[in-house]
């Protein structure tokens, strides 16, 4: 999923939302959460109301000038660069070396990591937005699940989803 839009149209409330200053809402109720909690919600529904075992790792990555920053990473060095590879099983996957990968356990978990993530993430100034974002961020969400085939047989299956939030589309040229 991505947000793709102008500086300012809320793509990043769109995808991470915010906590309800109103204490009456519970976090699945809440109408200010983003798309990234909505979508856990329902992972961890589905998956508990499945009975299946399961584990779920999310990883929040930024993009800024070509360049990757683990936005998790207990690391206080923002300027910390990831490095990227062609992954040799899989012909269309990547891998990102030193990328943190978090297991949640509840949907509870998430608004922490979005904040967590959220104070590294780098903004500049554009004429359009005093604190426009400049960088694009991914929120992975891998799944594992395991399941038993009517032979016995233990199958695991993995699942990624990721939701980006793409940095403003504007012109840079009448933008500044």
């Amino acid at each position: 999923i991505f947000a793709y839009g102008q500086t300012g149209t809320g793509k990043t409330f769109t995808m991470e939302g915010e906590r309800s200053p109103n204490e009456v809402y519970t976090w699945e109720e809440d109408p200010l959460a983003g798309i990234i909690p909505r979508t856990l919600h329902q992972i961890f529904e589905k998956l508990t109301d499945n009975g299946t075992e399961f584990s779920v790792k999310v990883s929040l990555l930024e993009i800024y000038n070509e360049e990757l920053f683990d936005l998790l990473s207990p690391s206080s060095d923002v300027s910390e660069r990831l490095q990227m590879f062609d992954d040799p099983r899989n012909k269309r996957g990547v891998i990102i070396k030193g990328l943190e990968e978090i297991t949640v356990h509840n949907k509870h978990e998430v608004y922490q990591i979005l904040e967590r993530g959220a104070a590294k993430r780098t903004t500049a100034a554009t004429l359009m937005n005093a604190y426009s974002s400049r960088s694009h961020s991914v929120f992975s969400v891998t799944i594992h699940m395991k399941e038993t085939t009517i032979d016995g047989e233990e199958l695991v299956k993995i699942g990624k989803l990721n939701l980006v939030d793409l940095a403003g589309s504007e012109n840079m040229g009448r933008s500044g």
